[in-house]
């Protein structure tokens, strides 16, 4: 069995019992502090750790904001489609109507009734999104309002309201005929 220093110490005569004593207790007080203020002996080791687990911490708080982001982007897109399917208007009618989408001239076939609404801003089209292709659709202005605020790209055509008359206007005389379309 192995003696301890303290022990071999004292038998060697080189301290004495009273030394050994106070010896101890100053060990013991150092542990004591050392306990209390949490911060035993810097190891860089353990600096390193820490660094690398707060580094991993902070990546993965990134990588669950970006698929929050993701998944509020496919509730959103499941929102839209949602008020797209449940408020769609019939396209029943043999007239068209012309809209620009995205800097292009698109027609979609309308009844006249539904070309006033256009123009009059109760309805509005919208595009559907079905796997790759894209439909053009009729909606409420309503539901084409609510889908703006979650997409604003959706919304393909929405009539201006201009309530206020133009006081200046040189064509104000002129009214446009109903037969005309472009």
């Amino acid at each position: 069995m192995s003696i301890s220093l303290q022990d071999q110490l004292k038998n060697s005569g080189l301290i004495d019992d009273k030394k050994a004593k106070q010896l101890k207790r100053a060990k013991n007080k150092q542990e004591k502090l050392a306990r209390k203020t949490k911060n035993p002996g810097t190891d860089q080791k353990k600096l390193e750790l820490d660094r690398a687990k707060a580094e991993k911490i902070a990546k993965d708080r990134q990588l669950n904001l970006e698929k929050n982001k993701q998944a509020e982007k496919r509730a959103l897109a499941a929102q839209v489609k949602q008020l797209i399917e449940m408020n769609i208007v019939a396209k029943d009618g043999d007239q068209k109507f012309s809209f620009t989408d995205a800097k292009l001239i698109r027609h979609i076939y309308v009844s006249q009734t539904q070309i006033d609404q256009l123009s009059r801003g109760t309805l509005a089209i919208v595009t559907q999104k079905i796997g790759q292709k894209q439909n053009h659709v009729l909606v409420p202005m309503g539901v084409a309002d609510k889908i703006e605020q979650r997409d604003a790209q959706v919304v393909a055509f929405k009539a201006q309201q201009s309530t206020v008359a133009e006081e200046d206007d040189p064509y104000a005389d002129f009214k446009i005929p109903d037969d005309l379309t472009w």
